[in-house]
């Protein structure tokens, strides 16, 4: 196991990932429109790549049509929704998960929401895709990668000699 720093965010000193407070998670998810949501579909796991914007109350709103695998599988269940963000250059990242349950999106509540998703590069299919559903996060967690030269690790390591 490796040492962690005891001041939040924790970061592995010996593998510099980081702790990211939920908080900052829904931050990162705002500021991104592509995510991917896992669900079991007859006791099998499906992941669906989805466009998606945050609510006001930190929940994540996607679009799906009716009949489809996604929507069958994820209505009301269990599901885990994952965004995440490297930079190969740097060799730095970050994923966010946010585990919850999905509930359809009250027709009074969709115009303002679909206009914010209108933005989103149209798929063939976009039309075929009505409902919006909205991700609503039991638990969101998250973790960010630093390189273990970076000096915010470096700083921490010298904490800890």
């Amino acid at each position: 196991m490796s040492p962690v720093d005891p001041v939040s965010p924790a970061v592995g000193l010996n593998s510099g990932l980081e702790s990211i407070p939920p908080v900052e998670c829904i931050r990162l998810l705002a500021g991104e429109d592509f995510g991917r949501l896992g669900v079991a579909i007859g006791g099998e796991p499906e992941i669906f790549p989805l466009n998606y914007v945050v609510d006001g109350g930190g929940a994540i709103v996607f679009r799906t049509g009716p009949g489809t695998g996604m929507m069958n599988g994820a209505l009301g269940a269990p599901v885990v929704f994952e965004v995440d963000r490297l930079d190969r250059e740097s060799g730095s990242g970050w994923s966010v998960v946010v585990h919850g349950r999905t509930h359809r999106v009250p027709p009074g509540e969709s115009a303002a929401l679909r206009s914010r998703m209108a933005s989103f590069a149209v798929h063939p299919r976009g039309a075929d895709k009505p409902l919006l559903f909205r991700v609503v996060p039991v638990t969101v967690s998250g973790r960010r990668i630093r390189p273990p030269h970076s000096p915010s690790v470096r700083a921490l390591a010298g904490r800890q000699a």
